[in-house]
C-alpha cells in the first residue's frame, strides 16, 4: 500500500506566504528525502525530480550531498535512504515525554485485552506512530514508531482531527488528499465530517476496514492540561475475530481508561504510574 504524497511542484517556484528568511534550498533537500516511503524505498534520478518537481540537475545535486553526508546510498541507477536519516527525528522523539509516558500504559492495556496499542500525533494529515506494543501483526505494512498513514483511514486519525479547531480543521480539507484505500474507506468530506462530529459525540473513534481490509481499530484522544488533544490511543484488531459490537463492548472501556491514565501522568510528569 502507497502511504506517501508527492511532494508539490511548486517548490520550482517561490513558494507563497514565505517571510526573506526562507531558505528553499533546505526545504529542497527535505523534500528529496520525503520522496522516499513505504511505497518507493528505491526510486531513480528521474523518480525524485517528479516526485519532488525539481528539474533532473537539482535533484541529482541534492541526492549526491545527501550521499556525501550519509543519509543516502547509491548503486549507480537506484538511490535509497540509509539508517543514518532516523538521527533527524530521534531528537524530537527523544525530547517528548509522550512516548516514555505512554509505554508502560500500551503495555498494560495490550497485556489485558491481547490486542496491539499505539499512541500517535497529528503531523499535516497523517498520524505518525510515537509508542506501540505489537500482540500480532495483522497488517500487511509493518507498523514501528515513525510510521505514517493518512488520517482520514484511521482511527486514531478521527480522534486527532476530531480534536482540531474549526479553523485548523477547514485548512486539513483544502489540503488533504482523501483516496479509496478500500472499498470501506470514506472519501467523501462530507461524510468524513459528519464522522468526526460522532466522535466528538461519544469521545472516542472506530474505524472499520478504511485503511486495510481485515483491520479494524478504536482509538481515543489524549489530552493536555488545557484539554487540548495532542494524541491518540489505539488498539487494533482484525476483523475476522471480533465484531464491531465486540470491540465497542469489550475495548473500548480499557481504552478510554488507558487513555485517561495517560493524560494523569502526562500532567505531573510522571511516567508509567499505575492505573490506580
Amino acid at each position: 500500500m502507497d502511504v506517501g504524497r508527492p511532494i508539490e511542484a511548486e517548490l520550482d517556484g517561490e513558494p507563497a506566504h514565505r517571510g526573506a528568511h526562507h531558505v528553499q534550498s533546505l526545504e529542497r533537500g527535505l523534500a528529496v528525502i520525503k520522496a522516499f516511503h513505504a511505497g518507493a524505498a528505491e526510486l531513480t534520478l528521474s523518480d525524485v525530480a517528479r516526485a519532488t518537481g525539481l528539474t533532473r540537475a537539482a535533484a541529482r545535486r541534492f541526492l549526491l550531498t545527501l550521499t556525501d553526508l550519509g543519509y543516502v546510498r547509491t548503486d549507480g541507477k537506484y538511490f535509497s535512504l540509509t539508517a543514518r536519516v532516523l538521527e533527524l527525528g530521534y531528537s524530537y522523539l527523544s525530547s517528548m515525554t509522550l512516548p516514555e509516558v505512554a509505554q508502560p500504559h500500551l503495555e498494560r492495556l495490550s497485556a489485558e485485552v491481547h490486542e496491539s496499542s499505539s499512541v500517535s500525533v497529528l503531523e499535516g494529515t497523517d498520524i505518525v506512530y510515537v509508542a506501540r506494543v505489537a500482540v500480532s501483526r495483522i497488517m500487511t505494512v509493518s507498523i514501528n514508531v515513525g510510521t505514517r498513514f493518512p488520517a482520514y483511514a484511521t482511527s486514531m486519525g478521527h480522534v486527532l482531527l476530531a480534536g482540531l479547531s474549526a479553523a485548523e480543521l477547514e485548512a486539513y480539507f483544502v489540503v488533504a488528499r482523501l483516496d479509496r484505500l478500500t472499498e470501506r474507506t470514506v472519501t467523501a468530506p462530507d461524510r468524513l465530517r459528519a464522522e468526526l462530529a460522532k466522535v466528538t459525540a461519544q469521545g472516542w473513534a472506530m474505524v472499520d476496514q478504511e485503511l486495510e481490509e481485515g483491520l479494524r481499530s478504536v482509538a481515543a484522544p489524549i489530552r493536555n492540561r488545557t484539554g487540548r488533544v495532542v494524541a491518540a490511543v489505539n488498539l487494533s484488531t482484525h476483523a475476522s475475530r471480533t465484531t464491531a459490537e465486540s470491540v465497542e463492548k469489550n475495548l473500548v472501556p480499557p481504552l478510554l481508561e488507558t487513555a485517561r491514565a495517560i493524560e494523569a501522568d502526562l500532567a505531573v510528569g510522571a511516567p508509567g504510574r499505575a492505573h490506580g
